[in-house]
């Protein structure tokens, strides 16, 4: 009886630390997406690994440096407002695999326009921080009327 209930506690736990771990994911991957869209090139170094690289919706490989400087204050412009939904995590030991989708909104009321795209995210464990190695942009398809 002992051991079960052990068991049982250790098993909540670790529950509760990989929920944990999910939410910071979760954390870091909306973290990422609101520097993008506010330029915020600071926020993007320190929350990128220096070997990061993306895959952008077009196909197209970018490096850390190259993708920082696109996120330059002087090339900042309006940006959509973006909803990051439909988290999926899994972690494996140090290494993380986060996809969601990002939904981009421009415009307002009758105006407006969305565009959605399911992101991929690979994230380490590094010095117990959490920092993501590459991205990789896929658009999806709008609804057929």
């Amino acid at each position: 009886m002992v051991k079960q209930l052990l068991a049982v506690a250790l098993l909540a736990l670790a529950s509760s630390a990989f929920a944990a771990d999910d939410a910071a994911l979760v954390s870091l991957v909306q973290r990422h997406v609101e520097a993008q869209r506010t330029f915020d090139q600071a926020t993007l170094k320190a929350i990128t690994a220096e070997n990061y690289a993306e895959i952008s919706p077009l196909g197209e490989v970018d490096g850390r440096d190259k993708m920082l400087s696109f996120y330059a204050p002087d090339q900042k412009r309006a940006a959509p407002q973006v909803q990051v939904d439909e988290p999926l995590v899994r972690v494996q030991g140090d290494s993380a695999v986060i996809y969601a989708r990002l939904t981009y909104t421009m415009g307002t009321g009758e105006t407006a326009r969305t565009m959605a795209m399911r992101a991929g995210y690979v994230a380490q464990l590094r010095d117990g921080k959490w920092l993501l190695v590459s991205a990789q942009y896929t658009g999806i398809r709008p609804p057929k009327n």
